[in-house]
Formats: structure tokens, sequence, C-alpha cells
């Protein structure tokens, strides 16, 4: 026996599926793809991980890593317009604030924005001050306290 007389015993090969030739095979006319839907349509199938609009199992897992979110710094933030309602030489402070009911928590700190116009001659603690809070402060010969 020599290698070009080998061959493989009856039943081992199979013919290659050939559809879309005609009714005698078995597999013509829409050759195994149904009527019509997604799937009958060339190039027609779901993204990997589609479940048929279910929440995809990758967005129902819990999320894990780190994220600098959590960490992150939560002012809170009121304009040089709400100061107005101190009368004049007021030390201006967080706790002062919560007391009139202007914030509701001091969070990390304070922060005072440059929105509005000031009129009174204050002192303002804060944590941050915007450059414009900070000038319009002054202008009204007032002070403001970094923290």
């Amino acid at each position: 026996m020599r290698l070009n007389e080998l061959s493989s015993p009856n039943g081992r090969t199979k013919a290659p599926l050939r559809k879309g030739r005609g009714p005698g095979s078995g597999h013509g006319k829409t050759a195994g793809r149904g009527h019509k839907g997604l799937h009958a349509r060339s190039g027609g199938s779901v993204r990997p991980g589609f479940e048929g609009g279910q929440m995809p199992f990758y967005m129902r897992m819990p999320k894990r890593g780190f994220n600098n979110k959590r960490f992150a710094k939560v002012y809170a933030q009121i304009n040089v317009s709400d100061l107005n309602q101190f009368d004049d030489g007021t030390v201006v402070n967080g706790e002062l604030l919560i007391e009139k009911g202007i914030i509701k928590k001091l969070h990390d700190g304070l922060v005072v924005l440059g929105n509005g116009e000031l009129n009174k001659k204050l002192t303002v603690q804060a944590t941050r001050f915007t450059k414009s809070a900070s000038e319009k402060i002054e202008a009204a010969g007032g002070k403001a306290e970094v923290l």
C-alpha cells in the first residue's frame, strides 16, 4: 500500500450542502432562511450581545474599576447677589448661610460665584471665590477671606 492509494472509507466524507439549487435539493427557494424577517435579509443579524431589546447582560452587570468621581469635591454655591440681604459689616460664612436658609448643606466647602451685584460692605469667608466675585466684594469695600 502506498500513500497515493489511501482513501477514506465509505461514509466518512459528506458532500457539502448546496443551498439554493432547486426544490429537489430540499434547500431551494429560500435556501434555509425562511420567509422574510431579519435573518432572511443579506447582512441581516443583530449585533453581538443583543438580547432582543431586553437589557443586555453586560449592562446589567455591576460596574467595576476606578472612577475619580467618588473623590470629586462638591461645593455649596452662592452668588454675590445673594449677599445683599445681610447688613453692612457682617461676617458671612457657611454657618450663617445655613442659618438664613440660603444653602442647605456645606458639603466640602463654600464657593462664591460672581453673578449679580453687591451693594453692602461685607467680610465673606469661603473655601473658594471666582475672580469676578472677589473683585465685586472688594469693590463694595468688603473683604474676601479664603478659609
